[in-house]
């Protein structure tokens, strides 16, 4: 066969694909769907204006909300009453609290020599308290062992009468003591210290005093007379001069404490002076009262 006749095949131009025929059938194309038309309110979101700047609020502290949630109070009866019954309770403390230490203030500052003495007085009070518990649980016994318990009682109360008249003034007595003798000058000394010099002679133990001729017992007052002091009605005059029987050791330490009788006498600018002696005899004698209305209830 002849090719001349043949035209030459022309290159496939590019994109352009050779259609052939298919054995398949040709699929149908699918349909386009239309764009749906926006909304009017879904275009396009509208910028949002700034808005004004507002200047932020101070934060509270935690002192200032405290202070908030106090004030002013929201009270009620109940709350007032309970507060008021604590402000009185702490009162009292504070108050028993500065009284303890107004009455401990003179020993702060003492020496230790001082501190022993004040203990050793303290002993001494305690020894004869517990010789006393010891007379006592004596006499008992005795009075429950003795074959002729009638004599026994007799005896002891004739004693004890004995001692009951040395306490009440009514009979004389002598014994180991102190002179106490305080020299006032200048007229500064008041019955109320010669009362606390008692007191503080009876703490220490002892057992009879007489002031310038002049008995003092349980009952005993003190009062300010013109120029001098007054005992019972009887006016004294300085020196004033205290003849107690007791134990010296006891005696004497529980005037020399810091803050006591001497100490407070040399403020006042009188002199004191204390002797100890082995003999001090007490001989200022009161009168038996008789009581009005008191009568024994024994037999």
């Amino acid at each position: 066969m002849s090719t001349e006749n043949t035209p030459p095949e022309e290159p496939d131009a590019p994109g352009r694909s050779e259609s052939r025929p298919s054995s398949q059938p040709p699929s149908r194309p699918e349909p386009q769907r239309e764009p749906q038309p926006e909304p009017p309110g879904a275009q396009e979101p509208p910028q949002q204006q700034s808005a004004p700047a507002v200047p932020a609020e101070p934060q509270e502290t935690g002192r200032q909300r405290l202070a908030a949630g106090l004030w002013p109070p929201r009270l009620s009866r109940a709350q007032l009453i309970v507060a008021l019954l604590l402000f009185v309770l702490g009162l009292g403390l504070a108050i028993q609290v500065r009284s303890n230490s107004d009455s401990s203030a003179p020993l702060r500052g003492a020496r230790q020599e001082d501190l022993v003495r004040i203990l050793d007085e303290l002993d001494g009070r305690t020894q004869r308290l517990e010789d006393e518990k010891q007379r006592l649980d004596d006499q008992r016994k005795e009075l429950q062992s003795s074959s002729n318990q009638a004599e026994e009682a007799r005896r002891q109360t004739v004693e004890k009468e004995r001692q009951l008249g040395i306490l009440a003034g009514t009979v004389a007595a002598q014994g180991p003591g102190i002179t106490l003798r305080i020299t006032d000058t200048k007229g500064q000394v008041r019955s109320d210290q010669l009362l606390d010099t008692l007191q503080e002679l009876r703490a220490a133990g002892a057992e009879a005093i007489q002031i310038n001729g002049v008995r003092v017992v349980a009952g005993s007052y003190f009062s300010d007379e013109g120029g001098g002091v007054g005992i019972d009605g009887k006016k004294i005059t300085q020196p004033y001069e205290f003849k107690v029987i007791g134990k010296p050791q006891d005696l004497e330490p529980a005037l020399n404490i810091p803050g006591g009788v001497v100490q407070t006498m040399e403020k006042e600018q009188a002199t004191v002076a204390v002797t100890r002696s082995a003999k001090i005899v007490v001989d200022a004698l009161r009168a038996a009262k008789q009581p009005d209305y008191a009568r024994s209830s024994s037999p």
